[in-house]
C-alpha cells in the first residue's frame, strides 16, 4: 500500500501545487523520489510529530494541502492535541497518513501496534477515516481525501499486500465496495485483511455457505445503507478488522444495527482484544495468535450459522 499511496501523491502533486508532504524522519526509501521532484514542497519535521502536525495546520490554513506521514501511532496518537486542536478544531485541510496499521509492526511491539487508532479518530469532529483494504483502493483513497476539504485520516498497510480488485473500481468516500455477493451471510472487511475475508468466503464456498463481502474503505462517514441492505437481504453480518474490537468497524457496524429497528441477525466481530500484546512476530503469526486467520475465521462463521440457522445449515452437509 505504500508504493501505491505514494504514486497517487506523486501524481497529484504534479496536477496540484498545493499538495505537500511533511514526514517525522522516516521513510527515505519511499519518499525520497518526492523529495527530489518537489523539493520545495517536502519537509522533514524530524523526530517531532506534535511539530509536524502544528506546521501542518498552518500550511493547511494558507491554502495549502498537506500530507502529513509516519508509522503506526507516531502521527495520530503521539501528536493526538495537536490534531484535535489545530488540525480538527479549524477543520484545516491535513491528511494524516499512517503507515503499518494493526499489527504490521509487529516485531517493534506494543508502541508500534497502531490497534485503537480507528476508534480514536472516528471520535473527532470533522475528521474523515479512511482504511483502504489494497493497493487499488490505496491510489483511489489518495486521490479521494485530496479532494476532499477538510481533515482526513488514512491508515495504510505497511507493504505487500495483495492486489484484490483487478479492473476498475467505484471509489467513493463513505459508500463501500461490494467484492463479492451471497445470500447467506455478509463479511465486512477494513484495511489490510480484505484479502483474508475472500480466503475466508472461499473456504465456507466449499461448504455451499455463499457470503457476501463489502469492503468498508470509509469508517467516517459510514456505508449505513450498505449494512442495512446486508442485514435485510443475508442472515448474518460479520465484521473483520485489525483493531481492537471496541470503537472500530465492528463497534461502527453494531451501532447502526441496534438502532436501525431491523429484525434481529446474527452478528459478530472478528478484531483484536483490548490488551497490549504480549507477544511479538510477525504480522502473520501475531493474526493466527489473535483468531484472524481464515482458517480461524471460517470456522468461528460456520459455527455462529448453525447456531443461528441450523436447519439450513445441517441441509447443506
Amino acid at each position: 500500500m505504500r508504493g501505491a499511496f505514494f504514486r497517487a501523491l506523486t501524481e497529484l502533486a504534479e496536477r496540484d501545487e498545493r499538495v505537500h508532504l511533511v514526514v517525522g524522519d522516516l521513510g527515505f526509501g519511499v519518499v525520497e523520489t518526492f523529495a527530489q521532484r518537489f523539493p520545495d514542497r517536502f519537509l522533514n519535521a524530524g523526530v517531532a510529530e506534535q511539530n509536524m502536525t502544528g506546521i501542518a495546520a498552518g500550511m493547511a490554513l494558507s491554502g495549502k494541502i498537506v500530507f502529513t506521514y509516519s508509522i503506526a501511532n507516531f502521527p495520530i496518537l503521539r501528536c493526538l492535541e495537536q490534531v484535535r486542536n489545530d488540525v480538527c478544531y479549524h477543520n484545516a485541510n491535513v491528511k494524516i497518513v499512517a503507515v503499518g496499521g494493526g499489527l504490521a509492526y509487529g516485531s517493534l511491539g506494543a508502541t508500534h501496534h497502531a490497534t485503537e487508532d480507528l476508534a480514536i479518530l472516528r471520535c473527532l469532529p470533522r475528521m474523515v477515516v479512511v482504511a483502504p483494504g489494497d493497493p487499488a483502493e490505496t491510489e483511489e483513497a489518495t486521490h479521494a481525501v485530496a479532494a476532499h476539504d477538510g481533515p482526513c485520516y488514512l491508515r495504510l498497510g505497511r507493504a505487500g499486500e495483495a492486489k484484490v480488485h483487478q479492473g476498475q473500481i467505484d471509489f467513493q468516500l463513505g459508500t463501500a465496495l461490494q467484492v463479492r455477493d451471497g445470500k447467506d451471510f455478509t463479511l465486512i472487511s477494513t484495511g489490510g485483511l480484505l484479502q483474508t475475508a475472500l480466503q475466508v468466503v472461499a473456504i465456507l464456498d466449499h461448504g455451499g455457505l455463499r457470503g457476501r463481502i463489502l469492503s468498508m474503505h470509509t469508517l467516517k462517514p459510514l456505508d449505513e445503507e450498505s449494512i442495512l441492505a446486508a442485514a435485510r437481504q443475508t442472515s448474518a453480518i460479520f465484521t473483520l478488522e485489525e483493531h481492537s474490537v471496541i470503537g472500530g468497524l465492528g463497534g461502527a457496524v453494531a451501532e447502526v444495527l441496534a438502532e436501525s429497528g431491523e429484525m434481529p441477525i446474527a452478528f459478530k466481530r472478528f478484531g483484536l482484544p483490548s490488551a497490549f500484546s504480549s507477544i511479538v512476530g510477525t504480522q502473520e503469526y501475531l493474526r493466527a495468535r489473535h483468531g484472524l486467520s481464515a482458517d480461524r475465521v471460517a470456522e468461528t462463521i460456520r459455527s455462529v450459522l448453525e447456531k443461528s440457522r441450523p436447519a439450513v445449515i445441517a441441509a447443506r452437509d
